[in-house]
Parts: structure tokens; sequence; C-alpha cells
């Protein structure tokens, strides 16, 4: 197989808890994540899901282990390698009522990463660009200046992914961006992301605790357990030739 995208190896990443005790969140977590693949995570609340996936894009600090981006070491990139692989790697968050500051219009959330690495000549491309991009994530362009307020919660996660894709990443974590939605709108939002992965071909570390959206969207699926990555294997293996006790009660 060609270079991972993603390659995480022995990755852990501890708290302090209070005195000597040690929270350990990702305790020797190893997995790969392919080109154009889409590799799930799931388990239960609380399992360390989130931290596991913040800490292999370095959102968060590393207690121990590697984590590398085609074939470079994230924690350790600095300059201009740095702004390189944030414009390649983007993250769409859990709650769109949080992750969106409400005092900036739906045009300056989009654009802020196209702000930051100058991707536009002139303030009419600035404004064609996010146009374009709210069309993609089925948002009507008309609403280009209005507040995040103005809008619903599943209106508001496809602001927060066309953000995630104004950059042009080539890989996406996406931290349980449907379980703060009502369900009927959940179906539309992951119909949607894997709409957009098949057109653009982005990779993405899809976190999630609902088994079957898991399973709809997922290439793959590694089951994470208290900070243990327990077992990975391709959809169709997870899910009928389960072989950790925990995958079959989770099932």
């Amino acid at each position: 197989m060609s270079q991972p995208i993603l390659q995480v190896e022995h990755l852990k990443k501890y708290f302090p808890a209070g005195g000597r005790k040690v929270l350990r969140a990702v305790d020797d977590v190893s997995f790969s994540v392919q080109e154009g693949e889409i590799l799930g995570i799931v388990g239960e609340s609380g399992c360390g899901k989130t931290t596991c996936g913040r800490t292999a894009i370095g959102l968060y600090s590393k207690t121990d282990g590697v984590s590398l981006y085609r074939g470079e070491d994230i924690h350790r990139m600095r300059g201009a390698k740095r702004r390189a692989f944030c414009c390649q790697v983007q993250t769409v968050f859990q709650d769109p009522y949080a992750s969106l500051d409400p005092k900036n219009k739906v045009i300056d959330l989009i654009a802020e990463g196209m702000d930051i690495h100058h991707l536009y000549a002139s303030q009419a491309e600035r404004r064609e660009k996010v146009q374009a991009l709210m069309e993609q994530v089925g948002l009507n362009p008309s609403g280009i200046d209005r507040y995040p307020y103005e809008f619903s919660g599943g209106m508001r996660q496809r602001i927060g992914i066309a953000r995630a894709l104004a950059v042009e990443p080539r890989l996406l974590l996406c931290d349980e961006p449907i379980s703060a939605l009502d369900v009927s709108i959940q179906a539309q939002v992951v119909n949607l992301m894997k709409d957009i992965q098949q057109e653009t071909g982005t990779a993405y570390l899809f976190i999630a605790h609902d088994l079957s959206m898991v399973k709809y969207i997922s290439d793959r699926i590694g089951v994470l357990h208290l900070g243990h990555l327990l077992e990975t294997g391709t959809t169709e293996e997870i899910f009928e030739h389960p072989i950790h006790p925990y995958t079959r009660s989770l099932l």
C-alpha cells in the first residue's frame, strides 16, 4: 500500500488528575488513514475518541508516541511547514452552536481560513468562493451576510463543514459532527459528508458513538475503549466477524 496520509504509532495522551493520579485518556493507540479513506473511530462516550483524534492531528500535545502526516512528524512541525499542514488538515467540531463565533457573519466564518492563508486575490473572489462553498454544502448563498443565530443546528453544522472545506484540505477530523443534531437532520448531514468525500477524495477520521452512522460512512472502523484501540478492520469485518468481546457487546 502507498504511504498513509495519517500514521499514528503508540500515541499516548495523559492528563493530571490530582495528586499523583493520572488520567490515561489515550494509551498506546496505533492506526493509519489512507489517502481518500474514511476511518471510523467508535466507542462509548468518555472512552477517549475526541482526545485521540485531536492529539493525532496536533490540536493537543502528546504525552508519547508518533503522529505522522505523509511521513512528517506533526508535533514537530514549525513555520511554513506547519502553515501548509494547517491548510491540508481541518476539523469539523461536534457542537455547531459553540464552534461558530456569534459575532461574525457567515461570509467571515467560512472565509477565515482563506483570510489566514491568503487564498484569494480580491474581495469579489472571496465572496464568490464563499457562495460556491455554501452551495456545495446545501445552503442558500443569499444567507452569506447573516449571523449564525439565524440558522438552525443542521444549517450551522453545514457552515462548519464549509469553513473546513474552504482551504481545500486532504484530511478532515470529523469529531462527532452529528451528535448535537436532531435525528431527522443527522442523515442529511452524513449524506452530505459522504457526497463531499466522494467528490473531493478527502480522507476522513470520523469519530462517533452511533454505530449505524459509522457503519454507513466508513471504509474501516477502529473500536476504542478506555483509551485503548481494541481492534480495527473493514466495516464488514467489524460488524460481521467482531473479534474482541467488547466489540461484540457494543454491537
